[in-house]
């Protein structure tokens, strides 16, 4: 028999007292009593402190926005729970009082295939409801929200006047930049700014023109050596083949009109001046460089799944998008894993979610880690008629139905005069 991440022993302890343990992990006497372990409050003090101590991410980047943790909002805290309810077509547990009966029930299944053309509401009116089972299911999220900064190189004309080099003060460092004013709330999947670096300023010779503003024509003066090129430079006009005379079948010639008789055509580049002006400098032969500072706010997931073999065919992402209970919710710097008294399991699956944490990036340095572990109940429902039976799933607070392989065809039972031959 599959046992449950936490015991369903009971005890004298009053129920609400132990249920109340799990709310926030570290917040009441179930966790051990140090800070040190994931679940304990944690200030912004303490989290500016923690990061302080990496030279590369100095506490004054930090923004006045780190908070206490919140719930999910497709989740809820641990209310008071009754005991276990026994009566057909019922169920509640440790952590959730949500009675479904057999009306309900098959007004999920019916609410359910209603959106499928193929499949008839007969099985679900009408078929026995043959077992209601509890097998609920743990997830575990590990979010860590981190700040990734990179320098990428900017340049335009440089046409004269002031710049912001470092002739007075050195330059700032990528991480020494103040972006509290940038800073987004924690856990926000993305976002990204840019900011010039102070100081960064440089002026530089154009390499495409070597600072003269003008680059030989390619038409005309294609192979010049760098520097020199050749002025009305012409070219045979293409209309009378450089003759000047457009001959005619009669034998007559008469001027051409392309280039007024002359046989020659400016260059149609360059107008034969042998120069172009320079597109990157825009013929100033000076460049302005700066250094911008891109900078990435973003979220690192890592979750987890531990479901019994009674949903385990249940897609893990309709686990995570449920709406359940939590039974810890922790924010540190660096979370560790859960503490819970009496459930050896479950710490042991805090532990596996927390040592697959998503791995950061050389660029980027971690602000601040929420860790939640989450009970979503589950219930499997299985309906018999004679010889046929079928399965489905409801999963979580919302109550989605989840029905993986078989339900009865149209015609089947006697929906129609048609026989089912599957």
């Amino acid at each position: 028999m599959e046992q449950p991440l936490l015991s369903e022993k009971r005890s004298g302890i009053d129920e609400s007292e132990r249920l109340s343990s799990y709310q926030y992990v570290g917040r009441t006497g179930s966790a051990i009593p140090t800070s040190s372990l994931a679940g304990t409050d944690v200030s912004i003090e303490e989290i500016r402190s923690a990061a302080s101590f990496s030279t590369h991410y100095p506490p004054s980047i930090h923004a006045p926005l780190i908070s206490s943790p919140e719930p999910h909002p497709n989740e809820q805290v641990i209310p008071h729970q009754g005991p276990y309810a026994n009566d057909y077509g019922a169920y509640s547990n440790d952590y959730q009082t949500q009675l479904l009966d057999e009306v309900e029930i098959r007004e999920l299944l019916i609410d359910h295939i209603g959106h499928r053309c193929c499949w008839g509401s007969r099985p679900a009116r009408t078929w026995k409801i043959h077992a209601v089972e509890d097998c609920n299911v743990y997830v575990g999220t590990l979010e860590s929200f981190v700040e990734e900064r990179e320098v990428v190189g900017e340049t335009e004309p440089y046409h004269g006047g002031n710049i912001d080099g470092k002739d007075n003060n050195p330059e700032l460092g990528l991480w020494e930049l103040d972006l509290r004013s940038q800073f987004p709330v924690l856990f926000v999947p993305y976002k990204e700014t840019r900011i010039k670096i102070p100081r960064s300023e440089t002026v530089e010779k154009c390499s495409d023109c070597a600072g003269r503003g003008n680059i030989p024509c390619p038409t005309c003066n294609a192979g010049q050596e760098p520097g020199f090129y050749k002025e009305k430079q012409m070219s045979p006009c293409p209309a009378c083949y450089g003759r000047g005379l457009i001959a005619h079948r009669d034998g007559s010639d008469t001027i051409c009109t392309k280039c007024d008789g002359k046989g020659r055509l400016p260059c149609a580049t360059c107008g034969s001046r042998g120069l172009l002006k320079c597109e990157t400098c825009h013929g100033s032969g000076s460049l302005l460089t700066r250094k911008i500072a891109v900078v990435k706010w973003k979220t690192l997931s890592t979750r987890k799944v531990s479901a019994t073999s009674g949903a385990a065919s249940v897609p893990d992402e309709i686990f995570h998008r449920a709406k359940g209970v939590q039974l810890c919710n922790t924010q540190a710097y660096q979370c560790t894993p859960a503490y819970f008294a009496d459930s050896f399991s479950l710490n042991k699956f805090s532990s596996d979610v927390i040592a697959d944490r998503a791995s950061v990036p050389p660029t980027a340095r971690v602000i601040c880690e929420r860790h939640t572990i989450s009970v979503v109940p589950v219930t499997r429902v299985t309906m018999r008629h004679r010889s046929q039976s079928f399965s489905f799933y409801i999963v979580g607070y919302s109550r989605e139905v989840y029905l993986k392989d078989y339900y009865p065809p149209r015609g089947f039972a006697g929906d129609c005069a048609l026989a089912w031959n599957g």
